[in-house]
């Protein structure tokens, strides 16, 4: 019964995971959705280069867009990733577990660009409480998000270690 300690660790991570991303994509929803009602309002009075872009943030800094962007991205993909690796981890045999843990890699590849983006704006600086709530999240995330996948690839090994040790009996 030793194989059962990365099979609660991940769960749990995934929970907690689950949590964090749908707290992330809402405060990044907010964000794109204020900077959209916000945009007709104060693009006119802005030099040329912001009319470029469809969406102006006046919250932030020139970061902000990239980052928020990406945010939501991760926090997407991580919501179905951390749907995917509880079913996956319920199951507990080889091929989910695999599958749960390439997901969650990919899922730690985004949010570590999203974190990155999240660097940068902290560097410029100029940004609201909302902007740093979800850094800290990005942040935090793309730790769990490093475990979360360890956990998931050691309770694959532990699960094949199990099977050979019995003979591809179990």
């Amino acid at each position: 019964m030793a194989y059962q300690g990365p099979k609660s660790l991940a769960f749990f991570l995934l929970v907690l995971n689950l949590i964090l991303y749908a707290v992330i994509s809402m405060i990044a929803g907010w964000a794109i959705n204020f900077s959209i009602e916000h945009t007709h309002d104060t693009v006119p009075i802005l030099p040329v280069p912001a009319h470029i872009f469809p969406i102006y943030f006046p919250m932030g800094n020139m970061a902000t867009a990239f980052f928020v962007i990406f945010a939501l991205i991760a926090g997407l993909v991580g919501i179905a990733s951390s749907v995917s690796g509880i079913n996956s981890i319920l199951r507990w045999d080889v091929p989910n577990l695999l599958s749960a843990g390439a997901s969650s890699i990919i899922t730690w590849g985004l949010t570590l660009l999203a974190m990155g983006l999240a660097c940068k704006e902290i560097n410029v600086g100029r940004r609201n409480s909302s902007l740093i709530a979800l850094e800290t999240l990005t942040i935090i995330l793309s730790g769990t998000q490093l475990i979360c996948a360890g956990a998931i690839h050691s309770g694959a090994m532990a699960v094949m270690n199990r099977r050979v040790s019995t003979g591809g009996r179990g």
